[in-house]
């Protein structure tokens, strides 16, 4: 999950951190991480969308199998190679993951209910329920055995994984993949024997992997990621099954990202009262891409990606900064009241939002208030005591109903003959539509 949106934000603001993966060009990397559960998914229901698609468990378990061996292919890591899948969530997550698994049952009832109603024809065999995907259940402690199995073999009978350290990190481990990888890559660099220029790629499909990656503060970290195009063949048995028909790899290189990152803050450190530090720096940079969006803490209102919520948080920083004592996130601790000064200035946008929000509000009501008048009773009585009731319907001053009748008797509307219905029912939307506009302007000039 993780940040909407953000993943083709930073790829379109930052164009050379993505390269498309080809055979003859894959850089060398010492440590694999795969973030299972994208997998395991992609594996087991690749289309949700049709409702006859029918899968075994052995099927699944050899395409999860075939994937595994493909990635390892691809990178060919030279010193580690780590598996996790998702244990028990941290406690801010298990109320959004029951919410999902609720709307995913429900969905998949609607989803075969209209099918039978479509008439379309619903196999005897039970779907696999995606739900089954979670810590604890009978297929995950399948699958885990499964994965032992298969770890063991390849080890036997593969020379290219003998000689690497194979680390399977289970469901019954808690914490979420990408939190077990990240204590891995923490660990391995509290070790004395460490080496500072290990070079580290990791497979998942969450937009919070960039944070989790950039925020270790490796200098050599990549992330790999695919996008799919799945189409659908028919077995020996005439069933459905998805196959992949093209699969396009991209590395999104976070070595590239910090230097970007050290370019966009630049102008500080001639700015600032203390020494500047990229590291720090970065650090919050991963604390405003969590304000937009995450898995775990409420995001703030009104602030999307779509509506440059980014390069507003920037320039709130570069304006910010300059006047505090310090960094705002200091070593993963946050500093509540530089965050707070950091927060207030940030809210000046707000108003503006809040005006614009307000001007489509005026418009919406407006187009409400005139549908109420077209079936309001003078529209089907052309009388002036009619039309003085149903003015009185909406919020206008007295100049403005009187303007709205002179109008309206200029059109030789109270005519028992007029056919200056349509004509009339423009005037009092304009009228409305001026009125409200004028209370949202006088509203931002306050």
């Amino acid at each position: 999950m993780g940040v909407p949106k953000f993943y083709r934000w930073i790829s379109e603001r930052y164009p050379c951190l993505s390269e498309v993966v080809q055979d003859e060009q894959i850089p060398e990397f010492d440590n694999l991480y795969l973030d299972m559960n994208g997998i395991i998914h992609g594996c087991s229901h690749p289309d949700d969308e049709d409702i006859s698609f029918r899968i075994s468990e052995e099927q699944i378990f050899r395409d999860i199998f075939n994937y595994i061996d493909f990635l390892f292919g691809i990178i060919k890591p030279k010193k580690v190679f780590f598996m996790a899948i998702d244990g028990v969530a941290p406690r801010a997550k298990m109320n959004q993951q029951r919410a999902r698994r609720f709307m995913s049952a429900k969905n998949a009832r609607e989803a075969l209910s209209k099918a039978r109603k479509k008439g379309i024809k619903i196999p005897d065999e039970k779907p696999f329920d995606s739900n089954c995907i979670t810590p604890g259940t009978e297929f995950m402690a399948r699958l885990h055995e499964q994965l032992q199995y298969f770890v063991q073999m390849k080890i036997t009978t593969d020379s290219c994984w003998q000689g690497l350290r194979i680390y399977l990190s289970g469901h019954n481990c808690p914490g979420e993949g990408e939190h077990k990888i990240m204590d891995f890559i923490r660990s391995e660099r509290s070790r004395s024997d460490y080496d500072a220029n290990t070079r580290h790629c990791l497979y998942g499909l969450d937009a919070d992997l960039i944070m989790l990656g950039i925020c270790s503060h490796e200098p050599h970290f990549a992330l790999l990621r695919e996008e799919v195009k799945f189409g659908r063949q028919k077995n020996r048995n005439g069933k459905h099954r998805t196959s992949v028909d093209e699969i396009t790899f991209h590395l999104l290189h976070l070595s590239l990202l910090r230097e970007y990152l050290s370019w966009e803050f630049y102008p500080l450190k001639e700015k600032l009262p203390f020494d500047y530090d990229l590291e720090s720096v970065i650090d919050d940079w991963v604390l405003m891409g969590f304000l937009i969006g995450n898995d775990f803490i409420p995001h703030l209102p009104h602030v999307h990606i779509h509506e440059d919520a980014l390069p507003l948080l920037y320039a709130t920083y570069n304006e910010v900064l300059p006047q505090l004592d310090g960094y705002i996130n200091e070593a993963g601790i946050l500093n509540l009241k530089r965050f707070e000064i950091f927060l207030k200035n940030f809210a000046k946008n707000d108003r503006k939002n809040f005006i614009e929000q307000m001007d489509d509000e005026a418009y919406l009501s407006s187009k409400r208030t005139s549908n109420a008048w077209r079936k309001s009773a003078f529209t089907s009585n052309n009388d002036e005591q009619s039309f003085n009731e149903d003015l009185e319907m909406f919020d206008l001053s007295n100049d403005e109903k009187n303007k709205v009748t002179e109008e309206y008797s200029s059109k030789g509307a109270f005519d028992s003959d007029s056919n200056a219905s349509d004509e009339c029912e423009e005037i009092i939307e304009r009228r409305i539509l001026t009125s409200t506009r004028a209370v949202s302007r006088k509203f931002s000039n306050t």
